[in-house]
């Protein structure tokens, strides 16, 4: 299978030092819908604009679609489709105006531009409010009408950097169906970065995960999930004559040397504890937490997600971004659109 994108050894260091991305390396096949994860600041931004042009590299290599990123970038953005986490749709304009704005920047032939135009408003229902200005839509739809204008030029790759963000859960399922679609029907490869874990686990096929600008670890979301093994068993605490924090702590300091433990990790109001057949362990559990006077707030148990993952292998948990602590290592689309005014 043809490789869309291939990188190897990317670097990016900004002008003030930051060295940004550090040496990262992977490659997205053809039709795969890829996710890209990490906190802010993990260098998952710069990436992707590195990706798609918008960022001169470092060093490393990179080529798109098989085409080298320093010297063909023309012929890489005629090939790739963008849609950013703000709309870039033109407010004033109806949706069908702003698709063909879109087309014409592409120098569409005009019979092409009008059909791409009418299938791209049936593809994202859009259809029947073609005619309505763009500011009038709800946020979803103003959601679709950005990722079409994106997909006008019949791009090989699209880029979506966080395209939920903003959108209420019913809008952002109903954006996954559209998303599914695309890869699926119209073979469309998608790289993806996120901050939804439900996101990511539906729609990709395999992911990375990034932070401190390096990969921490890649693979599909089952394999990742499987990895960490066994159930997880969430122990909340809530303030009393100790603070959260002492709690965790001595919790750690009990459970760390259990012979049922696989693995232990904090997150800001309590510990994540790895055990197979955890149904079994939560009495132990407990047993051990009442024998040092802590009592445990809320418990639940769950298989391992991929925010086990993502706390796992970065010390976060991906909705709030917090710092984590590991009881192991104590660690503490078209390009340039803007909305016309």
């Amino acid at each position: 299978m043809a490789h869309m994108i291939e990188v190897q050894n990317l670097v990016k260091i900004y002008p003030d030092g930051t060295e940004a991305v550090r040496d990262i390396s992977f490659d997205v096949d053809e039709g795969e819908f890829f996710g890209f994860l990490g906190p802010n600041g993990a260098g998952k931004s710069t990436t992707i604009k590195i990706l798609i042009t918008l960022l001169r590299k470092t060093s490393g290599d990179i080529r798109i679609i098989d085409m080298d990123i320093t010297n063909q970038t023309d012929e890489i953005r005629r090939q790739i489709g963008y849609a950013a986490q703000e709309v870039g749709v033109d407010d004033d304009l109806t949706a069908r105006e702003n698709l063909v704005l879109q087309g014409q920047l592409y120098h569409m032939e005009r019979n092409l531009l009008r059909r791409r135009t009418e299938e791209l408003l049936e593809l994202m229902d859009l259809t029947a409010d073609a005619g309505r200005p763009a500011g009038s839509f709800s946020g979803g739809m103003r959601k679709r009408l950005d990722l079409a204008t994106g997909l006008m030029h019949r791009p090989r790759l699209l880029f979506l950097d966080e395209p939920t963000t903003g959108l209420d859960p019913q809008n952002r399922a109903n954006l996954w169906v559209y998303l599914e679609r695309l890869n699926k029907q119209e073979k469309l490869t998608i790289f993806l970065t996120t901050h939804y874990m439900e996101e990511a686990d539906k729609l990709c096929n395999r992911l990375a995960i990034i932070d401190n600008g390096q990969i921490k670890t890649m693979g599909s979301p089952r394999q990742l999930k499987q990895e960490l093994g066994g159930d997880v068993i969430a122990l909340r605490f809530a303030e009393n004559a100790q603070s959260v924090d002492q709690q965790i702590g001595a919790a750690c300091d009990v459970l760390r040397d259990a012979p049922f433990l696989m693995n232990l990790d904090r997150f800001d109001e309590g510990v994540n504890v790895y055990a197979q057949d955890g149904g079994a362990v939560v009495p132990e559990v407990l047993r051990l937490l009442d024998s040092t006077g802590l009592h445990v707030a809320q418990l639940s148990l769950t298989s391992p997600s991929l925010d086990d993952v993502f706390l796992k292998h970065t010390g976060y948990k991906i909705r709030d971004e917090g710092p984590a602590q590991n009881w192991r290592s104590q660690r503490g689309g078209a390009f340039g659109r803007r909305r016309r005014r």
